[in-house]
């Protein structure tokens, strides 16, 4: 099968590891979180607001391998603290009405858990995503 690898990007300094790669009709992304791709830090102490860099990130990241987050199959949420989850899954559901309706009446496959931490302290949300092209 046929793989493509794309960079990941910070504040202008390729990343030790890829953005995302595509095997055959697969879209493998690395974990998307609050950091911009200005400046690789994390801009807002919010789990809203970096939900929504999070899935920013995403979006552009499926559009620049071929597809669209109408094709996410499955998505695995990494959520700093537990009592954020109700924000994060109506954030997400917002987002979807937005910019992905379908996955709102076909939703993806979904693991969600507390980790010890995430890379950076001030990170609250990390979002890994595999999808398809169509």
């Amino acid at each position: 099968m046929k793989k493509k690898t794309y960079p990941l990007i910070y504040a202008g300094k390729k990343q030790q590891f890829a953005r995302s790669v595509v095997v055959g009709d697969l879209v493998f992304l690395s974990g998307s979180s609050g950091r911009t791709m200005e400046t690789g830090e994390v801009s807002s102490d919010n789990v809203a607001d970096q939900m929504k860099v999070a899935l920013d990130k995403i979006r552009a990241a499926l559009t620049e391998a071929g597809t669209s987050m109408d094709n996410i199959i499955k998505t695995v949420i990494m959520l700093k603290r537990v009592e954020d989850y109700a924000v994060m899954r109506q954030t997400e559901r917002e987002y979807w009405q937005k910019y992905a309706p379908r996955l709102l009446e076909e939703p993806p496959a979904s693991t969600f858990f507390q980790p010890a931490s995430l890379a950076k302290p001030s990170m609250l949300v990390e979002i890994d995503v595999i999808a398809v092209k169509p």
